[in-house]
């Protein structure tokens, strides 16, 4: 994956730029015109955007456009690159939503301090700091911009099992490094199985989210468990994990042997060609796990009863809907609600 996608159709710009950015030490990808820059970014999700503004074919603030609709690249940071000095062109650039604009020809010394300073400014803002994944409105947006469009998809939910017990006896270090095994299990593996627009988010903790179409779905369910259970070893004491559990106490102090952390992965799917609103989601999910906790074989399949509705009471005007198939895979999940702490209705995706 590279750092820094630089956009320029002019060869000779293009190889200076990519030489000045990895004597700095940054990975460096160029591709030349804004029309296969558009998936690239999407599958590669660089962490910082140079476009040039005068693309052929497609230009530069069409390639901006589509990076900002986009919910999994809305957060890059993007520097634009243009032969065209005067204000008004930078005010157009502006107003269509970069970061920073660098004339040509450039100061080297000034373009290394903007990219540093928005590599900068993204880890502290929009990224987990432990993860380095988006979360909060980000996830509500991802969201949303799949229920907008008429595709089918697929969320899902992941939440980490006897997690609280595993850090009690191993500390919060450890715990975070295996928030961090998670966090990088799902991106090599959406990388390497799933569609290049599927977002993963950090929803906070030890929760993710992964928003995606059905067809990947059950096969990314499958990897990541695969991956973790065999890469999560890593961190135990090797007597734990003889034994299959660890020692520890309970919330009463009194002593208890916890299981191994496990991971958990539910997922919701569309179905119906129907309006759903984040809010109803989150309830499809919640079913979803409170089905798969009494499942013994780890899957569980929320049949479809078109007569069963749920009732929404955490609002006043309440409301009542049929909801769709879902299911989850392995034991449980924490309820969506956790994304709906960031549910605002000026947060909310207009369709």
């Amino acid at each position: 994956m590279a750092d820094i996608l630089v956009i320029e159709d002019e060869q000779l710009i293009a190889r200076l730029l990519k030489e000045t950015l990895e004597m700095e030490g940054y990975q460096v990808a160029v591709v030349l015109n804004g029309k296969d820059a558009i998936p690239f970014a999407l599958h590669e999700m660089p962490h910082l955007i140079i476009v040039d503004v005068m693309l052929p074919i497609m230009d530069g603030y069409e390639v901006i456009q589509q990076l900002r609709n986009h919910p999994k690249t809305m957060h890059i940071p993007i520097l634009a690159l243009s032969a065209l000095g005067e204000p008004i062109d930078k005010i157009r650039a502006y107003d269509s939503d970069v970061d920073g604009y660098i004339t040509k020809p450039f100061n080297t010394a000034e373009l290394l301090a903007r990219v540093r300073r928005q590599l900068r400014r993204i880890r502290q803002s929009c990224l987990s700091p432990l993860t380095g994944l988006p979360g909060g409105l980000q996830v509500v947006r991802a969201i949303n911009y799949k229920l907008c469009r008429p595709e089918p998809w697929s969320i899902l939910y992941l939440d980490l099992d006897n997690f609280k017990a595993f850090n009690d006896v191993y500390g919060f270090l450890t715990g975070n490094d295996m928030i961090v095994l998670v966090s990088n299990i799902c991106q090599k593996v959406v990388y390497e199985h799933g569609n290049a627009d599927d977002f993963i988010g950090h929803v906070g903790g030890d929760d993710f989210i992964v928003v995606t179409t059905p067809e990947p779905a059950n096969s990314l369910c499958i990897q990541i468990l695969s991956r973790y259970k065999e890469e999560s070893i890593q961190f135990y004491r090797s007597e734990d994990v003889r034994r299959g559990s660890i020692s520890g106490v309970d919330r009463k102090g009194r002593p208890y042997q916890f299981p191994l952390v496990s991971l958990s992965i539910g997922i919701v799917n569309s179905q119906q060609r129907r309006p759903y609103t984040i809010q109803e989601v989150s309830y499809m999910a919640a079913e979803a796990k409170r089905h798969a906790k009494l499942s013994s074989n780890n899957i569980f399949h929320v049949p479809f009863q078109p007569d069963k509705t749920y009732t929404d009471h955490s609002s006043p005007g309440n409301f009542s809907s049929s909801f769709p198939p879902s299911f989850a895979c392995s034991l449980g999940m924490h309820a969506f609600h956790d994304v709906l702490h960031f549910v605002e209705k000026d947060t909310m995706a207009e369709c």
